[in-house]
């Protein structure tokens, strides 16, 4: 976990943390049991997420007040299409999908909601309030990658989806957004880090309904 104020922010959100633990879509990566068009549906989704994403995390570059993190979250928004899509790319042909019909299908309520709310917070938001928001994204699938490690995964495509966000050099990239989140809060007044608190709670529950989108396979009602 994160020391300092990042390590108030992941106090803030324990019960939203133990609550995607036991979701059963992540319980069903480590047992084997997830539905297969479960996960499809959802990697599909995740690939649309990324994109806007990338573009949240490109407004954070271009807005941020030290050169160090104007490299950094370029460099990470590009990571998110190249390195990210490529394990998307390669469930994507195992299921004969082509990238034409990923990006023409439609974002689900929760993916456009979570997006839309990312987006808006990068583009408007003082800067400190747009790293919290954008930080859950990065720590809750590290802490769930090394959270499932653990006990593995039977099923080998669940398993290789695991591995990437345990694997040291994911760790390393959540590591700099925590450094950073911590270094910006320690120079902000008590109410500028409630804001931060706030922002992160809320994509944080986010990132939970993601799973259960993915679950339900979640489609527009009308």
């Amino acid at each position: 976990m994160g020391a300092a104020f990042t390590g108030e922010l992941w106090q803030a959100i324990a019960p939203i943390w133990a609550a995607i633990l036991r979701h059963p879509f992540v319980r069903g990566l480590t047992d084997g049991t997830l539905p297969r068009e479960s996960f499809r549906f959802y990697a599909v989704q995740d690939a649309l997420y990324l994109r806007d994403f990338a573009r949240a995390l490109s407004l954070a570059a271009a807005r941020a007040p030290a050169d160090e993190w104007i490299i950094m979250f370029n460099e990470h928004a590009a990571g998110a299409l190249r390195v990210e899509r490529a394990l998307h790319a390669s469930f994507f042909a195992e299921w004969g999908l082509t990238p034409d019909a990923v990006a023409a299908t439609p974002l689900a309520p929760t993916n456009l909601a979570y997006t839309s709310y990312l987006l808006a917070v990068a583009h408007a938001a003082p800067w400190h309030e747009a790293v919290a928001a954008l930080l859950p994204c990065y720590w809750i699938y590290w802490e769930v990658g090394k959270e499932l490690e653990r006990s593995g995964s039977p099923d080998p495509l669940y398993a290789r989806w695991i591995g990437t966000y345990a694997a040291q050099e994911f760790g390393d990239v959540v590591r700099a957004v925590i450094d950073a989140t911590d270094r910006v809060a320690g120079r902000l007044s008590p109410a500028e880090r409630t804001a931060m608190t706030r922002h992160f709670v809320a994509t944080s529950r986010y990132e939970w309904m993601f799973w259960e989108m993915g679950h339900r396979r979640e489609a527009w009602p009308v």
